[in-house]
């Protein structure tokens, strides 16, 4: 279906069936605050495709409900041009996109087989080599970095103007084939880095419009572990925002596809992802073996990081990862234990990853009975998550605060709860 029909097929879908003037006159308040902006022409002109909409169309996608991205019956399908069109509405954005199970699944569609070639070999402003892709790489492990110590909020900006800016003009360059799949592999990794970001602040649908991006890019490439790594992410916030069917497959996808890599820290953080959605689930059996499968990859991998976003899969975020299920599946435990060994063991250098387990682990202290270590716990957290914008931190002491008045009073509990609310 081409885009002008995906968005007729959506309007006469709504109950009761929306017109094209009241289309027109909701994306107007959507963009503007008030009708008069679009008009019903315009949208005749897009169903039938004479007019393509491009700086309409997030706005489209936000009144509708759904995701155009992945359409290749336009002038907008390149992923290239896709993606540099969510970039510019990124910067410069006056709407919330909401997260749906739809646009997770669009990632399994079939990507561009021939988008590299077609971008390979041609005219262009500037010519781009190794150096250019090793620059994207650095940028990302740069801001990266960044945001792992302090949060998404920081740097996402950053980010955004630099894949806009920069990246686009080497994407729009001349490079030969070969150069172009590995320009395309590093944009991937910058591009899912800030849809990391984007989750990390909140806005859980630009993140999974931003992951979609990453995962046909990575495709496109051949990169199967970028490809499978953005899976992963879809499925991961598919876990959190409830869409449990969705998660199950996308995170089946994501193991499958990744199945055959000889990376073991991929293989970890693969099979764990499965494993949680499993859980929540409530397929015990599959969660349970798949854990087994994770343990046995992870205790292979070396401690050092690698050069990919899974190579960085460390045995601290697997023990993290491995206790929240264990939770969830009702062995506490296990989970405290497997909470401790992120902590004390393996160790978490991260200022926002230390403090979401410390959060983590007072929960299962507390479910545990052991009220006085749990306060202990998450006055470590308060302490350790000063100073960082991270929408995960701000779930902890939302968390927190909502169990402390069900607690014993205690000077402890007291001295806990005022600490919150100067925080919140």
């Amino acid at each position: 279906m081409t885009i002008g029909e995906r968005i007729r097929e959506a309007r006469e879908a709504r109950r009761p069936k929306w017109s094209q003037e009241k289309l027109a006159d909701e994306l107007s308040v959507a963009r503007w605050g008030k009708t008069g902006f679009c008009g019903r022409q315009q949208v005749y002109r897009w169903e039938k495709g004479r007019r393509a909409p491009r700086e309409w169309l997030p706005f489209i996608e936000q009144v509708l409900g759904i995701d155009l991205s992945g359409d290749n019956g336009g002038p907008i399908a390149d992923t290239v041009t896709s993606v540099m069109h969510l970039g510019g509405s990124d910067v410069d954005r006056r709407h919330f996109l909401a997260a749906s199970a739809a646009v997770g699944l669009a990632a399994l569609d079939l990507p561009d087989a021939e988008a590299v070639t077609r971008r390979a070999n041609r005219p262009g402003p500037v010519a781009v080599g190794a150096g250019e892709v090793e620059a994207v790489r650095t940028m990302t492990t740069t801001l990266g970095n960044a945001a792992s110590e302090l949060g998404g909020g920081h740097a996402r900006h950053l980010a955004v103007r630099y894949l806009t800016v920069d990246v686009k003009k080497w994407l729009d360059g001349r490079y030969t084939e070969a150069t172009g799949r590995d320009l395309f592999a590093a944009t991937a990794e910058l591009v899912h880095l800030i849809g990391w970001m984007a989750r990390d602040e909140g806005d859980q649908g630009l993140s999974q419009k931003y992951h979609l991006h990453s995962y046909k890019l990575a495709a496109e490439a051949g990169e199967n572990e970028l490809a499978a790594t953005a899976l992963r992410g879809l499925a991961d916030q598919a876990i959190d925002l409830g869409h449990i069917p969705t998660a199950v497959r996308l995170a089946e996808a994501c193991e499958q596809r990744g199945r055959k890599l000889t990376n073991v820290k991929a293989l970890a953080y693969y099979r764990n992802t499965f494993a949680r959605a499993a859980a929540a689930d409530g397929d015990r059996t599959t969660a349970v073996k798949l854990l087994a499968s994770a343990q046995a990859a992870i205790e292979q991998a070396p401690a050092r990081p690698g050069q990919s976003w899974a190579s960085h899969y460390s045995h601290g975020r697997w023990a993290h990862e491995s206790g929240m299920i264990h939770a969830r599946l009702g062995d506490l435990a296990a989970a405290e234990e497997h909470l401790r060994l992120a902590l004390d063991i393996h160790g978490l250098d991260r200022k926002r990853t230390r403090a979401i387990v410390l959060a983590d682990l007072g929960h299962v202290q507390l479910k545990q009975g052991d009220t006085e270590t749990a306060l202990a716990t998450w006055n470590e957290f308060l302490d350790c998550s000063e100073g960082v914008q991270s929408v995960r931190i701000g779930d902890g002491l939302t968390n927190i605060a909502a169990r402390l008045p069900g607690l014993p009073n205690s000077p402890a509990a007291s001295q806990l709860g005022e600490r919150i609310s100067a925080r919140v």
